[in-house]
């Protein structure tokens, strides 16, 4: 069955960086969007990037942004890995919340989250 695993999170000061990753399993990964996703308690999951399956001859992506994030936030897909990829720079507190990939199949699948806080 699909399987999404995100890892990578924890605890860094603001102006740090961090990468989560997310392990997809069960499907075929490349066949299908990935997004990546954030809540914090008391709040609606909140949308942060997505990234098109890859397409054509050299296996192009698109990505989009919440504005929030843009020039800070980097999404990427390793196909041969079946992982997916949040590279965070420049973090600062109000990015601290549970970070959830999501595969695009259907409804939507979802994996367990990782905490990112950010703190000095």
């Amino acid at each position: 069955q699909v399987r999404l695993v995100e890892s990578g999170g924890g605890l860094v000061e603001p102006g740090g960086s961090l990468r989560l990753s997310c392990a997809a399993s069960g499907f075929s990964f490349s066949d299908y969007a990935m997004s990546w996703y954030r809540q914090v308690p008391g709040k609606e999951r909140e949308f942060v990037a997505t990234i098109t399956r890859p397409r054509g001859f050299e296996r192009y992506t698109d990505s989009t942004y919440t504005d929030s994030v843009k020039g800070r936030f980097a999404i990427s897909r390793d196909s041969a890995r079946n992982t997916l990829y949040l590279q965070m720079n420049s973090l600062k507190p109000e990015d601290t919340a549970v970070y959830y990939c999501k595969a695009s199949i259907g409804i939507g699948y979802w994996g367990q989250g990782t905490q990112v806080t950010v703190s000095s």
